[in-house]
C-alpha cells in the first residue's frame, strides 16, 4: 500500500470514529420529541437543556367552558412544536410588576412547559412543579424570571403552567351552584388538572411522577397551603416549598360560597348587573359567558382588586378545594403529611391602615410601648417602613412560624427559612428583602431582573439558594454538599436558616420577640 492510500485509509477510519463518536453522543441526548396523552410535542435544546413550551394541559376555558372545571384538550395530529409559551391567562398585568408578562394575555391560556437536561439520565429526575403568584389576578409563566433552564442544568425536570385568575379563576353563580356544577375556585381546579398532566406525562421526559415536590410564592404558596390541605391533591406531588405564602386569612376576604349578602354568589349577581344581565338561572349564566373577556376582566389587577365590587377577592371557601386560612385548617388536623419547607423575606408584604405612628402603636393596647420599642427603638423610622414592618409580620412571617409550629409538632418534617439578603444595587434602598425578590434568587435568573447591575455576591447567592431548594426536591432534605447543615424546625428551638449577606446561617429566629408580640396583642384585619 502506497503512502498516500495508507494516508486515506487513516483518514477514513478516523472519519468513521468521529462518526461514531457523534452518533453515540447524540443516542446519549435527550429526544427532542416526546409523546405525551394527547400527542407527540418537540422541543428546543439550547445550552445543555431541551424546554417545551405551550404545551395544552386542559382545553381553552372559553364560550361554555368559561367557569367550568377544566376539560381535557382535543388530541392532535401529527407533531406540535412546542417552542413558544403559550398565552398567560386573561388578565390586566400590573405596572411594575417585577415578573413582567411576555406574551398577550387570553382566556386561552392553559398551557405547561418542560425543562428537562438535554442529557439523558439513567434514571427518573425529581420534578418540581412552579406556581406563579400574583394575588390570584397577575402572573404566568412567561416572565423570565421563572425561566426553569437552570434547574435543568442541575438535573431536575422544572414544570410551569398557567391557571385562571381574577374573575375567571375565582367565580359563583346560582344557576352553578344550584345544578350541582364546579364553582368559586377554578384557579384551584386548574391546578389540580396541571398535577394529573404531570403525573401522567412527565415520566415521558425524564422525570420521576413519584418524586414531584410542589413550590409557589405569594398567591403562589397560599396555593401550595390549599393543595397541601384539598382531599382532591392528595398524592399528586410528595415535597412541598411555601414561599411568603401567608396562611392567617390577611390576603383576601375567604367569602364562603354561598349564604350571606356578601357571598361569592351574590358577588357573581352583582357582577352580572354591571353588565345589564338579570335573573340567576342558566339563561342569565349563558349571558354572562357570551361577554368579551376584556368586560369580564373588569379591570382587576393587583392595585385595584380590593375596590372593584364584582370581583369575589380571591379564593372561595367551599370546603371542598378550599377551607379557609391555612392556619387553622392545619391546626384541626387537615393536610397532607409530606416534608415542608416553609418561610418568608425579612421585609415581607404587608401594611397596617393607621394614619401616625401613634395611631398605629394604639393598635397593640396595652402592649404599645413594647411595640414601640421593637418596631421603631430608636424612634426615627417613618410611618411607611413601621406600618410595613407590622404588616409583614402579621401577613406573612407570623403566619409562616405558625404552620412551622402546627406541621413540625405532629411530626411533618418541616424546614423554616427568613430570606434576608439585599441585592447588591438595592442595599441603599430597602430596609430588608423585599417581598418576591427571592424568586429570581431561586431561579437563578438574577440577570433578567438586575441585568448589568448583578454582582457576583447577587450570583454566588443564587447558586447556593437554588442548591438548597435542589437538594430538598431530590430527598426531601435541604443538605446540599459544602453548604451549613439546615436542620428540621423545632417549635421550642425555633431555629431557622437565615439567607444573610454573609451566607446561609443557621440560628434562633431574629423576628421571635415581634411574632410573640403580635400574638398576644391579638391584632385583626380591619372590619373583622
Amino acid at each position: 500500500m502506497s503512502d498516500s492510500d495508507r494516508m486515506r485509509a487513516g483518514v477514513a477510519a478516523c472519519m468513521a470514529a468521529l462518526g461514531w463518536t457523534a452518533l453515540a453522543a447524540h443516542a446519549a441526548g435527550a429526544p427532542l420529541t416526546v409523546q405525551t396523552q394527547y400527542g407527540w410535542v418537540r422541543g428546543a435544546r439550547t445550552h445543555g437543556v431541551i424546554a417545551y413550551k405551550g404545551i395544552p394541559y386542559a382545553a381553552p376555558p372559553q364560550g361554555a367552558l368559561r367557569w367550568a372545571a377544566p376539560q381535557p384538550p382535543k388530541r392532535w395530529r401529527g407533531v406540535r412544536t412546542a417552542l413558544k409559551f403559550g398565552a398567560d391567562c386573561m388578565q390586566r398585568p400590573t405596572p411594575g410588576d417585577m415578573a413582567p408578562l411576555r406574551t398577550r394575555p387570553s382566556e386561552n391560556c392553559l398551557y405547561v412547559n418542560v425543562w428537562r437536561p438535554a442529557q439523558a439520565s439513567g434514571k427518573p429526575l425529581p420534578v418540581m412543579v412552579w406556581i406563579y403568584g400574583g394575588w390570584y389576578v397577575d402572573g404566568g409563566t412567561s416572565p423570565a424570571i421563572y425561566d426553569g433552564a437552570s434547574f435543568a442544568r442541575h438535573g431536575v425536570v422544572l414544570v410551569s403552567f398557567n391557571y385562571r385568575l381574577g374573575n375567571f379563576g375565582f367565580f359563583a353563580f346560582p344557576a352553578l351552584v344550584r345544578h350541582g356544577l364546579p364553582a368559586g375556585d377554578f384557579g384551584f381546579m386548574d391546578q389540580i388538572a396541571a398535577l394529573k398532566w404531570v403525573r401522567h406525562n412527565i415520566a415521558a421526559f425524564g422525570g420521576n411522577p413519584h418524586n414531584v415536590t410542589l413550590f409557589g410564592e405569594s398567591a403562589g404558596g397560599a396555593s401550595v397551603n390549599a393543595l397541601l390541605i384539598a382531599p382532591r391533591a392528595r398524592g399528586l406531588f410528595q415535597k412541598a416549598i411555601i414561599e411568603s405564602g401567608g396562611g392567617a386569612g390577611w390576603l383576601g376576604p375567604d367569602r364562603p360560597l354561598v349564604a350571606g349578602a356578601h357571598c361569592a354568589q351574590a358577588i357573581g349577581v352583582r357582577l352580572a348587573r354591571q353588565f345589564g344581565i338579570t335573573g340567576q338561572g342558566m339563561k342569565a349564566l349563558a349571558a354572562l359567558r357570551a361577554l368579551p373577556a376584556a368586560e369580564v376582566l373588569d379591570g382587576v389587577n393587583m392595585l385595584t382588586r380590593a375596590r372593584v365590587r364584582g370581583y369575589v377577592g380571591g379564593p372561595v371557601v367551599d370546603d371542598s378545594l378550599y377551607f379557609g386560612p391555612a392556619v387553622r385548617a392545619y391546626a384541626k388536623g387537615m393536610g397532607a403529611r409530606v416534608p415542608v419547607m416553609i418561610g418568608t423575606n425579612s421585609a415581607d408584604l404587608g401594611w397596617m391602615q393607621a394614619k401616625s405612628l401613634a395611631g398605629l402603636f394604639a393598635e397593640f393596647g396595652p402592649y404599645a410601648a413594647e411595640a414601640r420599642a421593637l418596631f421603631d427603638p430608636g424612634g426615627k423610622l417613618p410611618l411607611q417602613q413601621v406600618s410595613a414592618e407590622v404588616g409583614g409580620a402579621l401577613w406573612m412571617i407570623e403566619p409562616a412560624r405558625a404552620i412551622a409550629r402546627i406541621l413540625s409538632a405532629r411530626g411533618q418534617p418541616v424546614y423554616a427559612y427568613r430570606y434576608s439578603y439585599i441585592p447588591t444595587a438595592m442595599r441603599k434602598k430597602w430596609w430588608g428583602a423585599w417581598h418576591a425578590t427571592e424568586i429570581p434568587f431561586v431561579f437563578d435568573t438574577v440577570k433578567a431582573r438586575y441585568g448589568a447591575l448583578t454582582s457576583p455576591a447577587d450570583e454566588a447567592m443564587a447558586r447556593t439558594l437554588q442548591r438548597y431548594w435542589i437538594a430538598f426536591a431530590r430527598s426531601g432534605r435541604p443538605d446540599p454538599a459544602g453548604e451549613p447543615a439546615w436542620p428540621r424546625y423545632r417549635a421550642g428551638a425555633g431555629r431557622l436558616m437565615d439567607f444573610t449577606e454573609h451566607g446561609p446561617v443557621v440560628g434562633p429566629d431574629p423576628y421571635r420577640k415581634r411574632l410573640d408580640l403580635v400574638l398576644r396583642a391579638g391584632l385583626q384585619k380591619p372590619g373583622t
